[in-house]
């Protein structure tokens, strides 16, 4: 089982995308003692960004006695959970061409984002649109 996806997995179901440490044990202790196929399926999704640490790349936050996961963590789940692009990794950039404390999102991930973000868009003027019309 990977800890670093199974940790993203548990913090993306909880309302707000924030979970004490009581609750991430529990599912930890759930998730790890369900069988072979979660820890297929963690290590399927870790190959997709192989350098992963949430809390070093800022996707999930320390806050008041849990934990939280942050857009960014959102995103990178996104990400790894894609269907296209099979066999894709993250290909972390060069270390000199970055800011060491805020890695880059991958360019997939970037889209991905930016797909997310039209389909709000896109939702919002249809709400706004049958509101007016009404």
């Amino acid at each position: 089982m990977n800890f670093q996806v199974t940790v993203l997995k548990i913090l993306v179901s909880y309302p707000g995308g924030f979970a004490v440490m009581d609750d991430i044990k529990r599912d930890m202790a759930i998730l790890a003692t369900s069988g072979w196929d979660w820890a297929d399926r963690t290590k399927r999704l870790a190959a997709r960004v192989p350098d992963l640490d949430v809390f070093s790349q800022g996707l999930v936050t320390r806050e008041s006695g849990g934990w939280k996961i942050s857009d960014k963590g959102r995103t990178v789940l996104e990400f790894m959970e894609a269907r296209g692009g099979v066999g894709q990794a993250f290909e972390p950039a060069p270390a000199d061409a970055v800011d060491a404390t805020v890695p880059p999102l991958p360019p997939q991930v970037e889209r991905a984002k930016r797909r997310r973000e039209r389909r709000e868009r896109r939702r919002e003027g249809r709400e706004r649109a049958r509101a007016t019309a009404s």
